[in-house]
């Protein structure tokens, strides 16, 4: 019975220490696994944090070129009104044209340079004398109505 005893004695004292040594390595673990959480734990925030001023900024200068975006439609629009503005676009697109027309129609040419020089004469003309004076004095009519209008009808017959 004795050296059951002694054995037994032994088998605790080695389960004591097996479980002793088993703790303090789990121990190192868990300790080991809260370092990493918390090293994650604080790359996850840094990132978030990161990302989180990125997209305020982005939020920011969004809004900010909205603001920009709309100040200069709004410009624009009021450069657009401006007096003579819509004429001198209408005439780049009418020189747009001639020039077009010139290239591609070989007979243009000259019909279009013998018309440019009476309109010329004729626009010299309204400058000096009586007829800018009429001009001025009696409004001419225009051949504005050249193009058909489109006449309402009665659908309700």
């Amino acid at each position: 019975m004795q050296n059951f005893l002694i054995g037994l004695g032994i088998g605790v004292v080695l389960a004591i220490v097996l479980v002793v040594v088993m703790s303090v390595n789990r121990h190192k673990e868990m300790l080991q696994e809260k370092k990493e959480t918390d090293r994650l734990r604080r790359m996850l925030n840094d990132r978030m944090d990161l990302e989180s001023d990125g997209l305020a900024k982005l939020k920011n200068d969004y809004v900010e070129l909205k603001k920009q975006n709309e100040n200069l439609r709004i410009s624009l629009n009021t450069y657009s009104q401006k007096p003579n503005r819509k004429e001198i676009a209408r005439l780049h697109v009418y020189q747009l044209a001639v020039d077009r027309l010139t290239i591609n129609s070989p007979g243009f040419g000259a019909a279009w340079q013998a018309a440019l020089k009476e309109s010329e004469e004729e626009f010299q003309k309204t400058y000096v004398g009586v007829q800018p004076f009429i001009k001025r004095l009696i409004p001419m009519k225009t051949d504005a109505n050249v193009l058909p209008r489109y006449v309402e009808t009665d659908e309700k017959q």
